[in-house]
């Protein structure tokens, strides 16, 4: 639940920045000078971007969830099983193991989505961040039938 109120805190931060920014780029333009013109159109591109890519993570973020949900009903979530250092920091060996079968689960069944998730999950615990997106968003692709990119 932490996670979903800071998630939400930071989101609607991020709204704001692009509100203010946005608002400064408005200023730029109505301004009315070819130089003022040129910098509010590029200042107007920033808040653009960023809410599209607010957009885009918040959907998939969402649509992980949804999977999770599905997979915790099914009883099918991993079950975390890593070795811990006293401070709770994972170790790195068990993080392996569990890649290493979580990974030969997913070459067996390409194309179950579980599998994926579970290998998404393997990746995050290895910490290998760009990798976990991929395999979740492979999940994501899988669950929702729609084709998959390699």
């Amino acid at each position: 639940m932490s996670a979903k109120i800071t998630y939400a805190v930071t989101a609607a931060v991020l709204v704001v920045y692009f509100v203010l920014v946005g608002s400064r780029g408005v200023m730029l333009v109505q301004a009315g000078t070819p130089l003022t013109v040129t910098f509010g159109v590029a200042v107007l591109v920033l808040p653009v971007i960023g809410i599209w890519f607010l957009w885009k993570n918040t959907e998939f973020v969402r649509k992980a969830n949804r999977l999770a949900a599905e997979l915790d009903a099914e009883g099918g979530l991993p079950v975390d099983e890593l070795k811990r250092s006293p401070s709770g920091r994972i170790d790195r060996d068990s993080a392996d193991e569990v890649f290493a079968r979580r990974k030969a689960e997913t070459e067996d069944a390409p194309d179950d989505w579980r599998s994926w998730f579970r290998l998404a999950v393997a990746y995050h615990d290895a910490r290998d961040t760009p990798r976990a997106r991929k395999a979740m968003q492979h999940a994501i692709a899988l669950r929702e039938g729609r084709p998959v990119r390699v």
